[in-house]
C-alpha cells in the first residue's frame, strides 16, 4: 500500500505525463441551459431545503451531542470544496472520525479512523442532513454531481471539469447502472452527462434513484465502509482510476522508487 506522500507524488507524475494527452483525446461538452436550470431548479432547492432543516433540527441537535461524546471538539468537519464554476466553499458535516496518525505523522486511513456512531450515521446517511444548510445558501443543490475535495481540482481534464458548470449535489446517481458508479471514470462522465441532460424530468428520476439508494442497506453499507478510492489521475488511455485501481506499472515505479 501507497502512504499518503507517495499517492500525492504518483498523481503529479499521471498529471505531468499523461493530462495533456487525456485532453486531447477528450470529446467535448454541451451543457443544457434553460429556465429549468436557470430558476427553477434553484427555488425547488430553497423551498425543500429550508423545510428539511426546519423538521430535522432536533435530529441535528441528537446527532452535535453524540458527536461530542464521539469523538470531542470540535464537532464540526469543515473543508473547502469546489461548487459552481469552480467557485469554493465550505463544505460542514458533524465529523464521524478521530485524528489517529501512523508511526509517520500521517493520517491512518478512512476505515481505521470511523468510528462505531460514524459509521452508523454513513450508513443512514445522516452526516448528510448539515450539506441542506449548504443547499440553502446556494452552494449546492439537492441533485446535481458530488463535490470533491480541492486536491483533485488539478488532476480533472478539461471534460471533466465541466462537471462544475452546475451546482455540485447531494448525490448524482447513475439512472443506468442501479444509481451507484464503478469508479471514477464512470462517475465522472455520468456527471457530464447530467449537465448536459439536466432538466425536471430528469432531477427527478435522480432523486427516485436517491431515494431507493438511501433505503438499500447492503448497498449502501459496502459503500460507505470501502469507498471509491482517491482520484489520482488518468491512464494513458485518458481513463480515470483511484487509489484502489493504480494501474500495476505505476504501482512497479513507486515500490521502486521506495526502495531506492
Amino acid at each position: 500500500m501507497l502512504s499518503v506522500k507517495e499517492k500525492s507524488m504518483l498523481a503529479e507524475y499521471v498529471r505531468e505525463n499523461n493530462l495533456h494527452r487525456t485532453n486531447v483525446m477528450s470529446k467535448d461538452v454541451y451543457p443544457k441551459e434553460g429556465i429549468y436550470s436557470k430558476y427553477i431548479k434553484r427555488i425547488l432547492d430553497i423551498i425543500v431545503s429550508l423545510v428539511v432543516l426546519i423538521i430535522t433540527c432536533p435530529v441535528n441537535i441528537c446527532i452535535g451531542i453524540c458527536t461530542y461524546f464521539d469523538v470531542g471538539q470540535p464537532i464540526f468537519f469543515l473543508q473547502k470544496r469546489y461548487g459552481k464554476n469552480g467557485k469554493s466553499f465550505r463544505m460542514v458535516k458533524f465529523r464521524n472520525m478521530t485524528n489517529e496518525k501512523d508511526a509517520d505523522g500521517n493520517l491512518l486511513p478512512m476505515n481505521q479512523r470511523v468510528t462505531n456512531i460514524g459509521a452508523f450515521m454513513r450508513i443512514t446517511s445522516l452526516d448528510e442532513l448539515l450539506n441542506f444548510w449548504s443547499i440553502l445558501k446556494g452552494d449546492m443543490s439537492i441533485i446535481g454531481p458530488r463535490p470533491l475535495a480541492e486536491v483533485y481540482w488539478n488532476r480533472y481534464s478539461e471534460r471533466h471539469k465541466a462537471r462544475h458548470l452546475v451546482r455540485p449535489g447531494l448525490e448524482c446517481p447513475n439512472l443506468f447502472h442501479g444509481g451507484h458508479n464503478n469508479g471514477w471514470h464512470e462517475q465522472f462522465e455520468n456527471d457530464i452527462w447530467y449537465v448536459e441532460h439536466i432538466s425536471f424530468l430528469t432531477d427527478c428520476r435522480m432523486l427516485l434513484c436517491l431515494l431507493k439508494m438511501v433505503f438499500d442497506k447492503k448497498t449502501r453499507k459496502e459503500h460507505a465502509v470501502k469507498g471509491i478510492g482517491d482520484f489520482m489521475g488518468y491512464d494513458e488511455n485518458g481513463h480515470a482510476f483511484s487509489a484502489n485501481d493504480i494501474p500495476q506499472k505505476y504501482l512497479d515505479m513507486m515500490y521502486e522508487k521506495r526502495g531506492r
